[in-house]
């Protein structure tokens, strides 16, 4: 995520294309919509709360598909959370989205709680709770319990919640932007820029952070031009998949047309190409295009909504394999440095999951496990080796020496190339 230089010319661009979503726009962010609506039907995994959001920031609505997914997050995911909760695993993050999405349908977080050490509490203590479990883990270990992504949710999702956050909770994220702690391995995070960037807006607008109000200020003012500096010459902020948050981030932030409208094209052009075609990256991505943000949720009463978003009856698709097969050649680098070198060929077009698959089937000594995230499958264990959250490690992948933005269920392969699997920590 490099930063780069906007040139004049993109700049006289930018200045000339509004945020807005009228005209020709509309029925991409129709389509939009209804790709999000259609993912609820998919019987795999956990419903998404993100999804949810983004369903809910929208302005068209099936209320009858929103109302269900609500009774699904409120049991299936909320035993999934509960569950967690008892094995004492940190659950930051998806008890943050969880609250944000219950808040986006109106939902009186006051009846939601959770049982923990036999006694039972409301969703919103357990998250103070979390909370200052993550603010007293950085106070011994430098950083969070989780990280700092999932630590400016539990600030946003507090905040937004109408929960007075702690002074000593936000200062925490206000130098880690300071000191430029929101990293994933060696490469700055702009998700983690970004939603710390709402949620210490968030903070400002209520009023509630009496420590230094100008430090807060400089600091949402870093966050800011970070993410205006990691703009690529196509608009796009980080990358594709970042720019829907880092837009959000600049809206939420209070900056001008010219601020966004560049990153606003830069995702309609995407979106025309099915670039977002993971549900998780349409929940990000559709609010920012409709000028909503996550901060949206604060001030939404869900009275006379629309209801008008229709859905068509979608055939399954049957895609058949290539014939034509591309090689892959696979590198899998330990922890420890040692690596191992295989080779597959694929049909063109395969996921690299599909890849790795027809990789083990060879019974050559490859072997990896998975494990499902809201984004999709993500790599756990290769050659029994576990790159674990908890050891701050993962499984980096990149192509041809770039890394992808894409996870090992969305990345496609359509021509020779060789895949490096690195054990990564961060």
């Amino acid at each position: 995520m490099l930063a780069l230089v906007i040139i004049t010319g993109l700049l006289a661009f930018a200045s000339s294309k509004p945020c807005d979503t009228e005209g020709s726009n509309s029925e991409l962010l129709l389509t939009l919509n209804r790709n999000l609506v259609h993912s609820l039907e998919s019987p795999e995994g956990l419903p998404n709360p993100s999804v949810h959001l983004g369903l809910r920031l929208s302005h068209h609505h099936n209320q009858a598909k929103e109302t269900d997914h609500l009774n699904k997050l409120k049991n299936e995911l909320h035993d999934d959370i509960q569950t967690s909760l008892s094995n004492s695993q940190a659950v930051t993050g998806i008890m943050a989205l969880y609250s944000l999405a219950l808040k986006s349908s109106c939902y009186d977080l006051n009846t939601i709680s959770f049982t923990a050490d036999d006694k039972s509490e409301t969703l919103l203590t357990h998250l103070k709770r979390q909370m200052e479990q993550e603010k007293e883990h950085i106070g011994f270990s430098h950083r969070p319990l989780t990280n700092y992504y999932q630590y400016s949710l539990g600030v946003l999702a507090l905040c937004v919640s109408g929960i007075r956050v702690s002074n000593h909770v936000s200062h925490k994220l206000i130098k880690a932007a300071d000191n430029e702690h929101f990293k994933h391995g060696e490469t700055e995070s702009i998700d983690t820029y970004a939603m710390a960037g709402m949620a210490l807006q968030c903070v400002k607008n209520s009023g509630s952070y009496s420590h230094n109000a100008e430090e807060l200020n400089l600091t949402l003012n870093k966050i800011k031009q970070k993410l205006l500096a990691s703009r690529r010459s196509d608009g796009h902020i980080g990358n594709e998949f970042s720019t829907g948050l880092a837009v959000q981030a600049l809206l939420a932030m209070g900056s001008e047309v010219g601020d966004c409208s560049a990153s606003m094209e830069a995702m309609r052009t995407a979106a025309r190409s099915n670039t977002y075609h993971n549900p998780m990256a349409i929940s990000q991505t559709l609010p920012a295009l409709q000028r909503k943000t996550y901060l949206s949720v604060k001030t939404l009463d869900c009275l006379n909504e629309d209801d008008t978003l229709v859905l068509e009856p979608v055939d399954p698709a049957v895609v058949l394999p290539s014939e034509t097969k591309v090689n892959v050649m696979m590198e899998v680098v330990t922890a420890s440095g040692a690596a191992a070198a295989y080779s597959v060929d694929v049909p063109k077009g395969s996921s690299l999951l599909e890849a790795l698959e027809l990789l083990e089937r060879k019974n050559v000594g490859f072997t990896f496990q998975k494990e499902s995230s809201l984004w999709g499958p993500f790599l756990s264990a290769v050659n029994g080796e576990q790159a674990r959250q908890s050891d701050r490690r993962y499984w980096h992948l990149s192509s041809d020496g770039t890394a992808l933005t894409e996870g090992v269920g969305d990345f496609k392969i359509n021509a020779t190339q060789k895949i490096t699997i690195k054990n990564t920590s961060y």
